[in-house]
């Protein structure tokens, strides 16, 4: 029952708010942002534990403005979402700038192919439907399964819709296709700043340990693709901002677990400067950090692959 309910309301949330005017939309987002922030629920308290690590020093006062101000991206990415298949091509153009694109556009001229970590971070959804307007680039990426079925099935067709190839995140064919795309030149996207499964990568983040998915760096490291991190963020304009950062290296000695390592660590680097400029745009209203972790599952139970929660139960932007 839950699950078609949540169904149903993302249904409604695509059918109803892209109608809308954007003003209209914009204003909605915001005000159904702060009261969800008012009611001070676990996400909530989440974001600002979770930011209180970001901005150390943040007096109690300044985490609750800044958790007020990430409910209002959070909401504005979903308003965005809702809104994106509506939108024109020079809309989408309009509405993104990127800073240091050179870094894509030249990795992806040489032939190599392009590995992209996002973490989350404002809306890459519209990211990706800049690289294939702006840039006129397909590129693959690799959802979550989430529950119900349907959902999935949603969330699919919306991001195929913006043309993005879509795998879904189940077992070891994925990594075998998304290698192949790279090895033809391609472009790959994966939001890679959360990994709590028993295969993420242990590094030092903000000062203490989380992990980060591995797969980035190992697709990179095996095909010879670059490794480009990237981190988004608004502003107060209709436009959202980005840079593409300098490519992540693959490390000339260690073994191939000591140089995925490596690499991770340099991405999460990366997005820990982005994270730090613009703390209100990341969307991390879960727990992260090793040492807030609740109690593993019963051994044998579902676990979300990308999340690390059992199945189902994840609640981030997928």
């Amino acid at each position: 029952m839950k699950g078609r309910l949540t169904d149903a309301l993302y249904g409604l949330g695509w059918s109803t708010v892209k109608k809308l005017p954007e003003p209209v939309a914009t204003g909605l987002g915001q005000r159904m942002a702060d009261q969800v922030w008012k009611r001070r629920g676990k996400g909530v308290l989440r974001l600002e534990a979770n930011l209180a690590r970001v901005v150390p020093d943040a007096s109690a006062h300044r985490l609750a403005e800044l958790s007020r101000a990430g409910m209002r991206s959070y909401m504005r990415y979903w308003m965005e979402s809702f809104r994106l298949p509506t939108w024109s091509p020079e809309r989408i153009r309009s509405g993104v700038h990127i800073e240091d694109a050179h870094h894509l556009t030249d990795g992806l001229a040489s032939g190599r192919g392009v590995v992209l970590a996002l973490p989350h971070m404002a809306n890459y959804d519209l990211a990706g439907a800049w690289v294939t307007t702006e840039l006129g680039v397909p590129f693959t990426t690799v959802a979550e399964r989430l529950k119900p079925e349907t959902l999935y099935d949603r969330f699919v067709a919306y991001r195929e819709g913006l043309g993005m190839e879509v795998l879904p995140h189940q077992g070891g064919s994925a990594f075998g296709t998304l290698a192949r795309r790279l090895r033809a030149g391609g472009l790959v996207c994966l939001v890679a700043d959360r990994d709590l499964s028993a295969s993420g990568v242990e590094v030092d983040f903000f000062g203490e340990r989380t992990k980060m998915p591995a797969g980035p760096a190992r697709l990179a490291a095996q095909t010879g693709a670059l490794l480009l991190p990237v981190t988004l963020w608004y502003d107060d304009t209709p436009v959202m901002r980005g840079r593409v950062c300098p490519p992540v290296e693959v490390p000339a000695s260690g073994t191939r677990a000591e140089r995925a390592a490596a690499m991770v660590q340099e991405v999460a680097d990366a997005f820990a400067a982005g994270i730090a400029e613009h703390p209100e745009d990341w969307h991390m209203l879960q727990r992260l950090w090793l040492a807030d972790l609740e109690p593993r599952p019963a051994a044998g139970a579902a676990v979300h692959p990308v999340t690390g929660a059992p199945d189902g139960s994840g609640t981030e932007k997928p």
